[in-house]
């Protein structure tokens, strides 16, 4: 089997996005947040002193700097200064216990910690973990009688500001879960933000007017790459703390919101806040779907609410978006995740051989918009490509008209409100426990998450210990998400005649819901 990854053998140089939309339209309002307005040339103003404040903190060329901030401008005005001296952006997931993001601050070798004051706490407690580990806080508020963000203690340094993005240059390092149960930093690139907006604005169409509302977390791929589309494009972003569904209704209704990323259970809470009878506005063009297939109910009841939705299918490793369902196919082809964006090529393999038409297999993607692979882990990275493609471990596969269907994602994958749990880093902390002996994890169907973490656990002889007390010690090392919303005690657990885990067989063991 020939394994190799992909390079790029010359280095493309483009201007620096936020800057050029500064320069060609300075007045154009670049960010909406509550009462703030920035036009493109005030958030590049901003951008600038913040970028010169990081400087003074020691941030330069090849820093890996963590972020742990919620949707605002703090993150946002943070993303784009690191773009303008070079350095490495790690966003931190604010839903990880102090234990998971300790480690990965560490993993990640991080030279700085920015975070906002109502993170102080949990800073403190990583501070004491992790000696030595340099933390500035990022502060917010009116000044000179305008909203602004700056670095808490800092002194601007007068140093050059990078005007070119160099496409190779890695943007962010973003860490996903993987079925070892260690996470793993995806090296994300210029060359795949570039690529992925080229291929969203060919796919969705593209407008002056344009106005993409991002209340999903910035600290996944599927809300930074709003950021980098904003600044490619030249349009309006839309930014939202934390959904909250008559919030975003009104600022589709009333404050010229186009497009919006979200998962189903979003968008069905959207519609339920709907007066009865109302519908959007024509100038909402698009919903675009994540987090799996669109239940038919969820379709019907969008298409007579006047909402197109655009279903997706994407990781991280492919910078979000590497296929997508087209409005007027979404009921023509229920459960379909599209075709693949046009920098995209897509291709079921089984044991490295193309699959027919309607024969399940692993999807493979290549092309600009993909990994080069992951940080400081050559082995995981040479494992994930074969001849070039990467492999996404998710189940799937492409009918006669080559519109993909996926079928598992990652196979075991626990799909929980558009977050991804993945069963053995959940077993993993629960075994950590001394009176554990084995554990299953799988999903169970949920009305409002799609589905939740269940777990089956056998004790070792003679030990006692109760649901309650089991999920409390889960939730001290993991995201609440991904503690299970229910534990079984059983005798033993399905293995095969080799000992290893059938998680598929898990669900025989659990009581009907």
């Amino acid at each position: 089997m020939k394994v190799e990854t992909p390079s790029m053998t010359t280095t493309t140089v483009l201007p620096n996005w936020l800057k050029r939309c500064a320069e060609n339209y300075p007045t154009r309002c670049a960010l909406t947040y509550g009462s703030v307005h920035w036009s493109f040339a005030e958030l590049n103003a901003q951008v600038e002193r913040l970028a010169r404040q990081l400087a003074g903190a020691g941030v330069q060329e090849g820093s890996r700097v963590a972020c742990m901030a919620m949707n605002g401008p703090a993150l946002v005005i943070c993303v784009y200064a690191l773009t303008r001296l070079k350095a490495i952006l790690v966003p931190l997931n604010i839903r990880l216990s102090v234990q998971e993001l300790c480690w990965q601050l560490q993993d990640v070798r991080a030279d700085l910690l920015l975070y906002e004051p109502r993170f102080a706490t949990t800073v403190a407690t990583i501070a004491e973990m992790v000696p030595g580990l340099k933390q500035h806080a990022l502060l917010t508020g009116s000044e000179d009688e305008r909203y602004a963000v700056w670095l808490e203690a800092a002194t601007e340094q007068d140093v050059p500001l990078s005007e070119e993005i160099s496409l190779n240059a890695t943007q962010a390092i973003m860490y996903t879960s993987g079925t070892t149960g260690h996470p793993k930093g995806v090296l994300i690139t210029y060359a795949m933000q570039w690529w992925n907006a080229v291929g969203s604005a060919l796919n969705m169409g593209l407008h002056a007017r344009d106005c993409w509302l991002a209340c999903m977390p910035l600290f996944h791929i599927g809300g930074l790459s709003i950021l980098m589309r904003s600044v490619i494009y030249g349009i309006r972003i839309y930014v939202m703390e934390k959904f909250d569904a008559q919030a975003v209704n009104r600022a589709i209704c009333e404050d010229g919101v186009t497009i919006i990323s979200v998962v189903a259970v979003m968008l069905q809470r959207m519609l339920n806040a709907l007066d009865e009878g109302q519908r959007y506005p024509e100038t909402f063009r698009c919903a675009l779907l994540g987090g799996g297939p669109a239940p038919l109910p969820l379709l019907q009841a969008c298409a007579a609410r006047n909402v197109p939705v655009v279903q997706t299918y994407g990781l991280t490793e492919a910078c979000s978006q590497a296929a997508t369902l087209a409005p007027e196919d979404a009921l023509r082809k229920l459960g379909s995740a599209g075709k693949p964006l046009l920098p995209v090529q897509l291709r079921i393999l089984n044991d490295g051989v193309e699959a027919k038409p309607g024969e399940p297999g692993t999807i493979y993607l290549k092309g600009p918009t993909i990994t080069p692979g992951y940080d400081h882990r050559p082995d995981a990275t040479s494992e994930a490509f074969f001849d070039g493609w990467f492999s996404t471990g998710d189940i799937g596969y492409v009918d006669a008209e080559g519109y993909l269907y996926v079928l598992d994602r990652r196979t075991d994958l626990i799909v929980s409100g558009g977050e991804n749990v993945y069963p053995a880093e959940v077993e993993a902390a629960l075994l950590s426990h001394p009176a554990v002996a084995e554990v299953g994890v799988c999903g169970r169907e949920h009305v409002q998450w799609g589905q939740v973490p269940v777990a089956c656990v056998c004790l070792h002889p003679g030990a006692q210990l109760s649901e309650s007390e089991l999920q409390r010690y889960a939730e001290q090392r993991l995201a609440r998400y991904k503690v299970p919303k229910a534990i079984y005690f059983v005798s033993q657990l399905p293995r095969t005649a080799s000992g290893k885990l059938v998680r598929r067989d898990l669900k025989l063991l659990l009581p009907e819901a």
